[in-house]
């Protein structure tokens, strides 16, 4: 991190934080990760985080709103202008695929916040972006049945569920093995099998 970002603006400051501990998780145990090692990750003094944060539950929640949005928006990027249900079920599946790639530290981080007992602003923020996720392939799941593409018999919700959970085993498969390719690697055999699952065949 610059010694630049002593000088940003606050809006600026904020985000550099949440990048620096997405950054620093992709290195350690999110749970390790102190106010203090933040702020020397920053090059600045707690003091100076601590003005635009009122503690370190917050910089998480930012966290994960900031996973929210960035992961959310990728997916739907991802499948405008394709017409094809089983294409578009892909698109989404390798993009998820590709930017936990990119941020090794976001799933730490999340399977951290689902492991507390208590409700914090951090883990309702986790569970909103599971739901909106779900959300979007109910819709994908939908339409495919309707326009004829997928089998119209199996449970969409039932579908949603293993297509997250597809992923999340990837995931975890990767974490295990400290390997984050073997992700790029299994994910299009993973997914032919998901998709011979749901496709309409005859």
């Amino acid at each position: 991190m610059s010694s630049h970002s002593k000088h940003l603006p606050a809006e600026k400051r904020r985000a550099v934080t949440v990048e620096s501990v997405v950054e620093l998780a992709s290195q350690q145990n999110p749970s390790k990760i102190t106010t203090a090692a933040i702020a020397k990750h920053m090059h600045v003094t707690q003091g100076a985080l601590f003005r635009h944060f009122p503690n370190k539950e917050a910089i998480w929640q930012s966290v994960m709103e900031w996973v929210t949005e960035r992961l959310l928006a990728r997916i739907d990027r991802s499948v405008q202008g394709v017409d094809s249900t089983l294409e578009a079920l892909q698109a989404i599946f390798m993009t998820h695929i590709e930017f936990v790639a990119e941020h090794p530290g976001v799933p730490r981080m999340m399977f951290g916040e689902l492991q507390h007992a208590e409700s914090t602003p951090a883990k309702r923020m986790v569970q909103t972006l599971i739901q909106r996720y779900q959300q979007r392939l109910m819709h994908q799941l939908e339409t495919g049945k309707a326009n004829g593409e997928l089998a119209p018999s199996f449970d969409s919700e039932a579908a949603a569920t293993l297509f997250i959970g597809t992923i999340q085993g990837l995931v975890m498969q990767a974490l295990i093995l400290g390997d984050v390719a073997h992700m790029r690697r299994a994910a299009p055999g993973v997914f032919a099998i998901y998709r011979r699952g749901i496709e309409k065949t005859g």
